[in-house]
Parts: C-alpha cells; sequence; structure tokens
C-alpha cells in the first residue's frame, strides 16, 4: 500500500524539478531516465550501484530514497530481505511530463507575434509576495522590464501568470494583456531588457563542451545520465524565445541538437546497463 502522503499531490521544489546537484536531486533524474522507462521500479543495490559511479556515498543515497519516499514519491515495498523502490501514481505523472518537457525543450517554434504581458503593483513592504511573483514568473519564462512589469511571447502561459497572482494575493491590483508590440524601440532591445540571454547562452556553451567529444563512453549509463541532469536545468534558465528573437548563431540550438543526438545514441546501451543492475537476481 502507498503511503498516505502519496493519495494526495506531493510538491517537488524547483530547485529539484530543475536537476539540483544534491543526491535527491540526482536521484530524479535516475527515476526519470531509468525507473519510469522501464517497470516502474528499482531494487535499492541498483539505485546504489548508479549512486556509487556517480561518486555519492552510499548513506546519502540511502537517504535521498528515504526522502523521496517520505515525500510521496515513492513507494517502498520488501521483498525478502530486499527493497524494491515503486513509482507512486503522483511519480508517474510527474516524471511523465517532465521527460515531455526536457526531451522537446528547445526555440518555440511558429511564433505569432503575440506577447503576454503581466502589470503587477506589489508593496514594498509585502516582501513574501514580491518574492513568490518574481521567482514564479521567471521560472516560467516571463522576462522583467521593470518593477511590476513582466512578458512572455508564450501566449499560452497565461493562465499560469494568472494563476501565480492570485496564489500570491496580488490579483485585484494586477493587469494580464495579450497583445501585439508597436513601439518605437527595436523589440531585440526590448528582449536584452528583459531577459540576460548572454549569461544563458554561456550556460549552453559549458553543456556542448562538455558533451559534444566523439567516440561512446566508457561507462555508457553514467554518461547518459549526466548528460540528462545537465539538459534538465534548462528549461528552467531559457525562456525558450522564438528563433526571431534570438541573436545570430544561438548556441541553444547547437545544444538541443546535441542533446538529442547523444541521448538517442546512448540510450540503448544505457537501458541495457540499467536493467542488468536491476534484474531480479
Amino acid at each position: 500500500m502507498e503511503p498516505a502522503q502519496a493519495q494526495s499531490q506531493p510538491a517537488l521544489s524547483r530547485r529539484h524539478e530543475a536537476g539540483a546537484g544534491s543526491a535527491r536531486g540526482m536521484l530524479f533524474t535516475v527515476l526519470g531516465e531509468c525507473v519510469l522507462p522501464g517497470e516502474g521500479s528499482a531494487w535499492t543495490s541498483a539505485v546504489l550501484a548508479v549512486f556509487e559511479r556517480m561518486g555519492v556515498a552510499e548513506k546519502a543515497t540511502r537517504q535521498a530514497l528515504m526522502r523521496t519516499a517520505n515525500a510521496g514519491w515513492l513507494s517502498p515495498e520488501k521483498v525478502g530481505r530486499r527493497t524494491r523502490w515503486l513509482l507512486t501514481p503522483a511519480a508517474t505523472r510527474m516524471l511523465t511530463d517532465g521527460a515531455r518537457r526536457i526531451y522537446s525543450f528547445g526555440p518555440a517554434q511558429d511564433w505569432d507575434g503575440q506577447w503576454v504581458l503581466v502589470q503587477v503593483r506589489i508593496p514594498e513592504t509585502d516582501r513574501r509576495a514580491r518574492h513568490a511573483v518574481r521567482t514564479r514568473l521567471a521560472w516560467a519564462g516571463f522576462g522583467s522590464l521593470g518593477p511590476g512589469l513582466w512578458i512572455s511571447p508564450h501566449v499560452a502561459r497565461e493562465p499560469e501568470a494568472t494563476r501565480v497572482l492570485g496564489e500570491a494575493g496580488v490579483a485585484r491590483d494586477a493587469h494580464v494583456f495579450v497583445a501585439r508590440r508597436t513601439g518605437l524601440s527595436q523589440t531585440r532591445e526590448m528582449v536584452a531588457a528583459a531577459w540576460d540571454l548572454p549569461a544563458v547562452e554561456a550556460q549552453y556553451e559549458r553543456f556542448v563542451n562538455e558533451f559534444r567529444g566523439p567516440g561512446a563512453p566508457g561507462d555508457v549509463l553514467l554518461r547518459q545520465l549526466e548528460l540528462v541532469h545537465a539538459w534538465r536545468r534548462f528549461p528552467a534558465l531559457d525562456p525558450a524565445l522564438p528563433l526571431e528573437l534570438l541573436p545570430p548563431r544561438w548556441t541553444g540550438t547547437r545544444a538541443a541538437e546535441l542533446f538529442s543526438d547523444r541521448h538517442q545514441r546512448w540510450l540503448a546501451d544505457a537501458r541495457r546497463e540499467w536493467k542488468r543492475l536491476n534484474s531480479d537476481d
């Protein structure tokens, strides 16, 4: 039977969703890349073996498993003297959604030229609301043009912006618009003011430099997990602007192609190795 907390929807922190470098952050990568596509379960011994390859101590790995189970994402099952960890329904939904977002992430296509604009007034004294709006809109890919003014070229994210404002308790002092831009200045200048694209591109360049090497890796499972874990952070870093709003020769495009190529090239061997480690023998 699943733990009581799995009956409600568990919460996943933003840092873990974005691929935090902690043992728990890496565990979600293993769950999404290895456990979800398989039978939805993993022996403790298999998880320990994978984390040992990552250089994570056994104690930290066991703590990550227990904390993830206590949060409602895993359910332990005793089989003799061994323990098998099962994905809860909430974990399966979360990891499936995450895989869809991670594996398809890249610059937006077929933009219709419309923007979502969010204007909100938050008192300086209400630091909680200011922090919630700032962090959650930034997480959703909105850029800031100044205090209380946020923009996004993704019209589909308008409901998310409205939800953020409502949950922060500032909806009564906010306005949300969907409109086309007809301003006097250049659109690229506006984009440069709203988002720190050079900082995002620098992260993409590091990713390309790390994974562009030729040849098959010696430990394909380890390298595949490192690849996916490194890529997981980009949906939180990159607003996925349409190509016409990006600088020429945007490194993110090359990085997305590299990720797709390496992931597909290593996939079969990585899953074969995971299946060997996670066997019932």
